[in-house]
């Protein structure tokens, strides 16, 4: 019982142990008690017919038909793979190439819970073993009718600068992705707000900035990964075939064809690690290759979004990530970078910012501190990631997990003989 997550499962099996000697030994019971002990328990002891049996070992056997014992040998399966995915261990599977090349499209991993603490479910009553949706449906599975305070349980580590993390997206905006009727828009509880996994690049309390490309941390300059991806414009004297690509270690989601130059040349858009430009500068097809500088129009559209900042995709910064305990004096300035953390992800009631000024419960506040730790997160490719560049910190309570190792990997351009990337297989994810 002292040793964290195997207490959760010793818990349980306690809690079965109890109710088999009040006399509940159905299958319908355990389930209630695995998600909903708290209503379960308190109205089974006030019930009038409710009698302690006796001890576990001295009651009876109970004889079970094969339907019953394929029954609960199913629910019990489902109750433990749920109580894995909540504690320990869950899987994932990357859809987009913001990680590339350190993560690829078609990886399934496995991403730890029990590293940085679990995290306690807000939303309790859900369908098991799912996330938003129902399986095959667009049907919602949770109900919000009770909604718990969400703590973490203690972890082997704390997120560090380099960390891959798996988390909730914050803003309601990357939760409708693609959705651009706000009327249609859903708003899911912070435990089930989409999953994305980036890279950790600054913990609570840097001082972040990117400067042409290299990004600072305290003003130190931090370690690149080692597959990180940039965006180049590559000019080919005609249209690159696609053996030419395999050649070039590229599948279609790596590059963009622009079309025809003035000079009837082909261009394309790639995103291209380090090594992948060296190589494809040795092509006898390829005229140049240039690189993308983000220009001043991203400023708007990048987190704080105010365009006189003039920060972009490359150049970005200085910015204070906000601390547990972080004091900060409220004005036009301080909330520009922080009024939306203030709103939307401190749990502070009737919040206001109107006129350079913070209102909470219709009291102006001159100052603030912050109640949790927040992080920035990008992508390992840096020219095509929705990242903290574009949405802000992530709070502490939207961490999910640490990302820890690769289990099957599957090339969806790959022909049936070379569809697994074997190499891939059980590879641990830095």
């Amino acid at each position: 019982m002292l040793i964290p997550i195997f207490n959760i499962f010793a818990y349980y099996i306690l809690i079965f142990d109890l109710i088999r000697c009040l006399g509940k030994e159905s299958i319908w019971s355990q389930i209630i008690c695995i998600f909903a002990f708290y209503i379960y328990l308190p109205w089974l002891a006030f019930q009038k017919e409710t009698k302690y049996l006796g001890k576990v070992d001295t009651l009876p056997v109970p004889i079970k038909s094969p339907v019953k014992e394929w029954t609960e040998a199913i629910a019990f399966a489902v109750i433990a793979a749920t109580l894995i995915r909540w504690t320990i261990m869950e899987a994932y599977t990357i859809p987009t190439p913001s990680m590339e090349n350190s993560l690829l499209v078609g990886d399934f991993l496995f991403v730890s819970k029990f590293h940085y603490g679990t995290r306690t479910p807000a939303t309790p009553l859900q369908v098991p073993l799912t996330h938003q949706k129902i399986w095959f449906t667009e049907a919602p599975s949770y109900v919000e009718w009770i909604k718990l305070p969400q703590f973490r349980l203690p972890g082997l580590t704390t997120i560090k600068r380099g960390d891959v993390v798996v988390f909730n997206v914050p803003r309601d905006e990357e939760n409708n992705f693609m959705i651009y009727d706000t009327t249609k828009w859903k708003y899911f509880p912070v435990d089930l707000k989409t999953n994305y996994i980036k890279r950790c690049v600054a913990v609570a309390g840097d001082t972040f900035e990117i400067r042409d490309k290299v990004l600072y941390a305290n003003n130190l300059a931090q370690d690149q990964p080692p597959q990180s991806r940039y965006q180049y414009r590559v000019v080919a004297s005609d249209e690159i075939n696609e053996r030419n690509f395999e050649k070039m270690e590229l599948d279609p989601d790596d590059l963009t064809y622009q079309g025809r130059n003035d000079l009837g040349q082909a261009e394309y858009v790639m995103h291209l690690t380090q090594e992948n430009k060296e190589k494809i500068k040795s092509f006898p097809f390829i005229v140049s290759i240039n690189d993308i500088s983000a220009t001043k129009e991203f400023g708007s559209q990048l987190f704080p979004f105010i365009d006189s900042l003039n920060w972009t995709v490359d150049n970005y910064g200085p910015l204070v990530v906000p601390a547990k305990g972080m004091k900060i004096t409220i004005n036009d300035s301080t909330l520009a970078f922080y009024g939306m953390a203030i709103k939307d992800y401190e749990y502070n009631r009737n919040v206001t910012i109107s006129g350079g000024k913070l209102f909470m419960d219709g009291s102006e506040v001159k100052e603030y501190t912050f109640k949790q730790d927040y992080y920035f997160m990008m992508g390992d490719n840096r020219n095509n990631s929705l990242d903290s560049r574009y949405w802000g910190f992530v709070p502490e309570d939207h961490i999910v997990g640490k990302g820890f190792f690769i289990w099957l990997s599957l090339d969806q351009y790959g022909t049936w003989l070379n569809k697994i990337r074997w190499s891939r297989f059980l590879k641990p994810i830095k």
